[in-house]
């Protein structure tokens, strides 16, 4: 009988090729700010404890840190603490920068009002150790955050399609609906607070657009196109009101579960 083929697997090598080719972060999308907004919703950061896991490019770390929190950011990639350390002196302010494996990380329990991640839990087979190391180092009353791609969005087809042919460039990864979520952190003994959305913009369409022109031809056309005023805020506002709903929700390109430590 022949051998199964190997799992797919994300491994220090990608992350590694990843923020090398993307240190020009002026050229990279970001989260928007949206994991310092919603850290920012939930508590008052100046002079609390804030951990962010899995840093990528850090940058909503950043946003916290100037806001007064005593930020850190952990990851196992020298590539991206080195791009967080790098902003982080340009900007003139304090990052505690750690390596180490989020899946055993080198703090007391109850050490931080916030933890944090965005684009790290879809990658991990099974997210309950992670989810419970998070649960772990977090302050009774502190926050967990967790921000993942939502399962139903044209971008799960696409990734899953790049993974079967082994050209993903995080390896692999995985997508979770709003209830999976929440049962998840809620098995890792988190109490659920509340699930947010939000949409693609741009769409996933002008992206891949955008980088396969850049591939073919080098040129770069803008990361985030604006139209008219008028046409931009009334976009704005039906995204905002499909997001304020549960079915909404399923139609977000990612999500994130907002949940508290008992």
């Amino acid at each position: 009988m022949a051998a199964a083929a190997p799992k797919r697997v994300s491994t220090l090598d990608h992350w590694e090729s990843y923020w090398k080719g993307h240190a020009d972060l002026d050229r990279t999308y970001s989260t928007g700010g949206r994991l310092a907004r919603e850290v920012t919703r939930e508590l008052e950061v100046r002079g609390r404890f804030a951990l962010e896991v899995g840093a990528g490019s850090g940058r909503d770390t950043l946003e916290l840190a100037h806001a007064g929190a005593r930020a850190f950011v952990l990851d196992y990639s020298p590539a991206s603490l080195e791009l967080v350390r790098r902003q982080a002196e340009a900007q003139g302010v304090l990052v505690n920068l750690v390596r180490a494996d989020a899946l055993a990380m080198p703090f007391r329990d109850g050490a931080f009002d916030v933890i944090f991640h965005q684009g790290l839990l879809e990658h991990f087979r099974d997210p309950l150790p992670l989810l419970r190391e998070n649960a772990r180092v977090a302050a009774c009353g502190g926050r967990v955050i967790v921000d993942v791609p939502q399962t139903f969005h044209l971008y799960t087809l696409m990734k899953q399609t790049l993974i079967l042919f082994n050209a993903w460039f995080a390896g692999w990864e995985t997508q979770f609906t709003p209830t999976r979520l929440e049962a998840l952190c809620a098995r890792a003994g988190l109490t659920v607070r509340r699930t947010y959305g939000e949409f693609m913009v741009p769409g996933l369409a002008y992206r891949v657009a955008r980088e396969t022109l850049k591939r073919a031809t080098g040129v770069a056309i803008p990361l985030d196109p604006r139209g008219p005023r008028a046409w931009n805020a009334g976009w704005e506002q039906l995204r905002f009101r499909l997001l304020g709903t549960r079915a909404g929700l399923y139609l977000a390109h990612v999500i994130g579960t907002v949940a508290e430590k008992p």
